[in-house]
Formats: structure tokens, sequence, C-alpha cells
């Protein structure tokens, strides 16, 4: 039903396979444009983005010091005094039930 086809990468302007099993693997997904990039474009691009969306904001850290081992550490939140902040092997701890 599918062949392999030869495409040409927006990015390189190299030559790559859509091969076969990807244009079923389209398919079977509902995708109906086929890839404008070769894998490493892709792969750079992903890379490139963080690995999230293209409009995905960058996470602000905050200081914040450990309520039950007193080490520094960071959250990202803003931390308000009235409420503990655990660092990570602590909150790990308590959401275990240690």
């Amino acid at each position: 039903m599918f062949e392999d086809k030869v495409l040409q990468c927006r990015d390189c302007g190299n030559e790559f396979v859509f091969t076969a099993g990807e244009q079923e693997f389209y398919a079977e997904k509902g995708f109906e444009n086929e890839p404008t990039r070769c894998r490493d474009c892709r792969a750079n691009r992903r890379v490139n983005r963080g690995g999230g969306g293209a409009n995905r904001p960058v996470r602000e850290l905050h200081p914040a010091v450990c309520a039950s081992c007193g080490v520094e550490t960071e959250v990202p939140f803003r931390p308000v005094s009235n409420r503990p902040v655990y660092c990570r092997e602590c909150f790990a701890k308590n959401q275990s039930g240690q």
C-alpha cells in the first residue's frame, strides 16, 4: 500500500527517505502532512526548543531552605512564609510516607 518516498528537508536541503513504515505510522495517527524536515533537523529543532512547544515559558526558580533538613534548594514557585518548603529528597520521603 505504501512505498518509500524521497523528500527534501526544508532546513538543510538534503534528501531523506519517508519510509513506507513511517507513512503507515502517520496514517494510523491521522497525520495528514508529510514530514518537511529530515531526522537530524527535527532532532536539532527539538533540542533548540527545549523539548517543548515554542511558546513554552522558561521556569523561574526561587531560593528556599528545606523545612526538614535545612539544605538550601530551589523551587519552581515563590515560597510563602507560613508554609514549609522541602528539598527534593525530603519531599520524596514525605510523599512515600517514610
